[in-house]
């Protein structure tokens, strides 16, 4: 009979504490630790833990396992780190302060190390579906994860607050082009693309970038355009 998992979560961020309420939906056992609780606490948990997932800074990992869970099998959530010292397994996902519905994390998609055991094995009880990456590709992954979500977030964000601050209008007016442009990309992110790179509107494209003068996103645009440019050669 499969031994009923018992995990210890250390970290008590944001995505500590979505995961910690996706075990309290799915009745999986778990403890946390975090920086707040007593160090003698830990070597405590450690012991009656069956798995350890490690969701703290990727740049203080290592140090932490080094320092508190050598000779354990840790797992660690990062989308960039490669150490021998753990197994990766990267949530496909973007979480916010709103803990999301069971239906919702049993969506999220895991990026495994290629090299790292079973999934069942490091992350027994989640049904979640998993594909495995190669260490070698992993930065590239990740850089490629920060251009999509969080840059085009900020592109977003720009449009949201200009409108309020600079033109006096709801932020809430321009949703419904997000969530086409959403749509669009989803049934079919090879047409998804619209606007004057698309129609090489040059005189368009010209007006765009006055108009962004004395604006850091002026050279986004510029980018945007070379990028753009070099990949239809």
């Amino acid at each position: 009979m499969r031994q009923v998992p018992y995990y210890l979560i250390i970290g008590n961020g944001r995505v500590s504490r979505h995961f910690q309420h996706y075990f309290s939906l799915l009745h999986i056992p778990f403890i946390t630790w975090h920086r707040k609780k007593p160090t003698e606490y830990l070597s405590q948990y450690t012991k009656s833990a069956s798995h350890i997932l490690l969701l703290i800074r990727d740049d203080a990992i290592e140090d932490f396992i080094k320092n508190h869970l050598s000779h354990r099998t840790v797992v660690h959530f990062s989308g960039s780190l490669v150490t021998p010292l753990a197994y990766g397994a990267h949530p496909l996902m973007t979480f916010n302060d709103n803990l999301y519905s069971l239906e919702h994390y049993q969506s999220i998609p895991f990026i495994l190390d290629h090299n790292a055991p079973e999934f069942g094995e490091i992350l027994p009880g989640f049904p979640n579906q998993h594909v495995r990456l190669d260490t070698a590709l992993k930065q590239k992954y990740h850089a490629l994860c920060v251009l999509s979500g969080n840059f085009s977030c900020m592109l977003w964000q720009k449009l949201f607050s200009s409108l309020e601050q600079e033109f006096n209008i709801p932020a809430s007016i321009a949703h419904g082009y997000l969530q086409q442009q959403t749509k669009n990309l989803l049934e079919n992110q090879r047409t998804a693309l619209t606007g004057p790179f698309v129609r090489n509107d040059i005189n368009t494209m010209e007006k765009n970038l006055a108009a962004l003068y004395g604006d850091p996103f002026q050279e986004i645009y510029k980018s945007f355009i070379n990028c753009y440019q070099a990949r239809t050669l």
